[in-house]
């Protein structure tokens, strides 16, 4: 495979931000766009300050993103936020193209702008899968480490078998080339969860909702995984009856969509915490 290097340094704003480092602070979008945008703006808010409170953030660094229902555009993160500083109104709006339609008003000297990597992933699965809303990726610990294993995920705990395909996409650099999307698509296919290798895990779902349930479930998997492979004896895993038994009852058709049930929960905890993702 032919490598490309790309110069990026077009693709970043030059920064000269007050030494002071001040608070952001955001105009509210609330009753200034559709009712269906702003749901999708605070559930995306919350998504980004739950997985920063579970430990699933990584400073800056990657993505989530939502679909504006009835549209082709989709919500992404300013690339320079933290995930606890992530609101519904800081959120940019780009099309299936990457063209921004709407950005926020950053202070002189922070023109923060969406990372081209978080486009080429996420614009690429919303482009071809419609049907899903909202596409999460991390560099979490425990997701790098086992997407780096060549056995990848192993369903030996309910919560891993749970998922019943886990797909995979071989690394191929830093994910700038649209060439790769054709490639991380097919390899997608129609599974819930990928682990890109030596990268970091990605989920994907149908409300932000589902995605996040999807992430935490894959998350808790990894972490699980590794702490018994460090416990120095040979893992035990059901029978191929078994762990098919335990993926159907879990089956959205079985029971019930994923995070259906969860996500009430979850923005009420979001609330305790810092309310602020609301803004």
């Amino acid at each position: 495979m032919k490598t490309k290097v790309t110069d990026l340094r077009k693709s970043y704003p030059d920064l000269s931000p007050d030494k002071d480092y001040p608070p952001l602070r955001f105009k509210s979008l609330k009753g200034k766009v559709s009712a269906a945008e702003w749901e999708a703006r605070v559930d995306c808010a919350c998504a980004y300050r739950l997985v920063r409170h579970f430990g699933m953030d990584d400073l800056i660094y990657n993505h989530i993103s939502a679909r504006i229902p009835g549209t082709e555009e989709f919500l992404l993160n300013p690339f320079g936020l933290t995930y606890d500083e992530m609101c519904a109104s800081s959120l940019i709006k780009v099309d299936l193209s990457g063209k921004v339609l709407w950005e926020p008003e950053f202070p002189k000297g922070l023109g923060y702008q969406f990372n081209p990597a978080g486009f080429v992933i996420h614009g690429a699965i919303h482009e071809a899968k419609p049907e899903l809303h909202c596409v999460i990726h991390t560099h979490s610990l425990a997701g790098m480490a086992v997407a780096s294993l060549k056995k990848g995920l192993l369903p030996m705990t309910q919560t891993a078998m749970r998922f019943e395909k886990v797909a995979y996409h071989d690394y191929e650099g830093v994910v700038l080339d649209n060439e790769e999307r054709a490639r991380l698509l097919a390899n997608l296919g129609d599974c819930d969860v990928m682990l890109l290798r030596n990268h970091g895990p990605l989920a994907v779902g149908r409300t932000v909702a589902e995605a996040f349930n999807n992430i935490y479930r894959l998350e808790r998997a990894c972490r699980t995984q590794l702490m018994a492979q460090n416990g120095g004896d040979e893992i035990v895993l059901p029978p191929k009856a078994v762990i098919e038994k335990t993926n159907h009852m879990y089956r959205p058709g079985t029971r019930r969509s994923y995070g259906l049930l969860e996500w009430p929960a979850m923005r009420r905890l979001a609330d305790r915490l810092d309310p602020s993702y609301r803004i």
